[in-house]
């Protein structure tokens, strides 16, 4: 890469090399033909900038996506102390932009003019209409979105996040960047020079850990996942006078795919999760069973690429954002979001899946963040290397969760409480089992209590039906053992649960006129999708079917609700 002398004044450190990227970087910096900067000319304008001019800076929302027409740019990362590091150097032909030019959230990384330029910019609604207009092209520049913010992910740019390694707290907001591909570095404030110099000056507590060192400078202090959020700029403002066609609650596989579907048919749609897409299942090591995927996929690649289709059809993707309530009006839905915001939708979609179901062990909750997960990620599993550890479950995702934890732990005990796991996992999931050396199977067993020492859990008291109780030395236990519906909040506005607590649909038994649609819910216009309604499959395939059929129901739904609407309005 040639350095050339008129360069950015700040303090370079080194240039970063995208390691496993290194053999994709003509994907991850194509050069535009003649022919494609015209198609992109469609829907751009043209902006020139000065040598020595900022483009776009990190903490900051770009005007976009810039194609460079003449002139070079550089690309720099900054760390909370103002130190750069050059990323790479874009020239003619060129396009600096990632994954946030398309989402209008701020900028990872600064753009710097090494010479005058002349550029054409797209705002994210023009690069969609870009992407979905010009196919080729479109594939070009989503493909190397995703690969920027890949590398910037693997080099670790972003909030520096410190404490001690294996603190709950720690954990969940890696986990919470992680799952939302927003890139951050953790350091381990116990044996890390790294921390001592990022702590030096720093007066704190222990109840200031985790520290999160943002890229603008500032230093939050144990904060929760809605606090990183605000400060990283992650949380979405809406406009109070727009109309969605459709509202969908919950990012997991139905919502996505009801997202995806919806969007790319034309219907305005947004979508809230208050934590991470993929739901339970972008929690799933690997996914062996998903059609199309004969080799697996990870539960959050899959989350991720729906969650990019999604953002590339334009639905309007709010994470992390909780929905408190929705009301039902005479034309249309009201949703109440946490913050005091407030979204009008023609329908609702509720795609909220289920809660992670807990262990009847008294006092339990007192033990949750002390060594108690319910999920198994690369994250996890960093922290189990090399020790011994119990998983409790017999389903399909236990399975996978212990498939992919047997590689980093010394042993791995699974509890179930039947005779096997005939009855409730796949034949292969239970074949490869069988063939790992250090996982044995507790048949008819439960967890009967947990202690913890030093705020960490200690042992795990077990009792085999068999065989009496048994004390298990563990400081990581992985609870696998389902969920249960996340549907109560809905009663106030009316929707009709069945006794286990999952939201009904469709025509009921016995109704003569079948006004309802299969997935509409007792409540005009508004729908329930996935592990959330009542007699669904738990299935990531059964989840993404749900989100493709909803889709047409509505269309059939706003097209009689016109058709009602027709008389009242010939009348006035």
């Amino acid at each position: 890469m040639n350095h050339a002398d008129d360069t950015h004044t700040g303090p370079v450190e080194t240039e970063h090399p995208f390691s496993s990227l290194e053999h994709r970087q003509h994907q991850m910096f194509p050069r535009l033909s003649g022919a494609e900067i015209r198609s992109a000319s469609r829907f751009a304008r043209q902006k020139s900038f000065a040598a020595g001019d900022a483009i776009f800076e990190t903490g900051r929302v770009a005007d976009g996506l810039f194609v460079l027409l003449n002139g070079r740019v550089r690309i720099y990362s900054r760390d909370p102390q103002g130190n750069t590091t050059l990323v790479t150097e874009h020239s003619e032909g060129h396009f600096m932009a990632e994954m946030a030019q398309l989402t209008g959230k701020p900028s990872l990384v600064d753009a710097v003019a090494v010479t005058d330029c002349d550029t054409l910019v797209l705002t994210s609604e023009q690069l969609r209409a870009l992407i979905i207009a010009d196919a080729q092209l479109g594939e070009h520049i989503m493909r190397a979105l995703i690969l920027r913010r890949l590398g910037l992910i693997e080099q670790g740019l972003g909030p520096i996040i410190v404490g001690n390694g294996d603190d709950a707290r720690l954990v969940r907001l890696q986990g919470f960047l992680r799952r939302n591909a927003y890139p951050a570095a953790v350091i381990d404030a116990r044996n890390d020079a790294d921390a001592v110099r990022l702590l030096a000056g720093l007066t704190s507590a222990p109840d200031d850990f985790p520290l999160v060192f943002c890229p603008d400078g500032s230093v939050l202090r144990a904060p929760d996942e809605a606090e990183l959020a605000t400060r990283l700029g992650l949380l979405p403002i809406f406009d109070g006078a727009q109309r969605y066609d459709i509202a969908i609650v919950g990012a997991g596989p139905a919502g996505l795919a009801a997202a995806v579907y919806a969007a790319s048919e034309g219907l305005s749609v947004v979508v809230f999760d208050k934590r991470a897409p993929g739901g339970q299942a972008g929690a799933s090591a690997r996914i062996e069973n998903y059609l199309g995927f004969p080799t697996g996929i990870s539960g959050q690649a899959l989350a991720a690429r729906a969650f990019q289709q999604a953002l590339k059809f334009g639905a309007h993707v709010a994470i992390p954002t909780g929905v408190e309530r929705i009301e039902a009006g005479e034309s249309e839905f009201t949703v109440e979001l946490s913050g005091q915001q407030r979204v009008r939708a023609s329908t609702v979609v509720i795609a909220s899946g289920a809660v992670y179901r807990r262990p009847a062990v008294d006092g339990f909750e007192r033990f949750e963040g002390r060594g108690l997960y319910y999920w198994a990620s690369s994250i996890e599993a960093s922290l189990v290397k090399g020790q011994d550890i119990v998983l409790v479950g017999g389903g399909n995702s236990a399975g996978q969760a212990v498939v992919f934890l047997a590689n980093f732990a010394r042993s791995v005990r699974v509890l179930i409480r039947g005779h096997s796991l005939d009855a409730t996992m796949s034949r292969y999931l239970i074949d490869r089992i069988g063939a790992l050396k250090n996982v044995s199977i507790c048949t008819r067993c439960t967890v009967e209590s947990l202690d913890v020492h030093d705020g960490a859990l200690e042992r795990v008291h077990v009792v085999h039906q068999d065989a009496g109780e048994e004390i298990i030395e563990t400081r990581h236990l992985f609870l696998f053992i389902g969920a249960d519906p996340k549907a109560d909040w809905l009663t106030p506005a009316g929707v009709q649960l069945d006794d286990r607590g999952f939201i009904t649909t469709g025509q009921p038994e016995g109704a003569i006129a079948p006004e309802r649609f299969p997935l509409e819910t007792n409540v005009s216009g508004l729908f329930a999708i996935g592990d959330v309604r009542s007699g669904a499959p738990k299935r990531v395939a059964a989840a993404v079917g749900d989100g493709a059929a909803v889709v047409g129901q509505i269309h059939a739904w706003l097209s009689r609700k016109a058709m009602r609407d027709m008389p009242h309005r010939e009348a006035q």
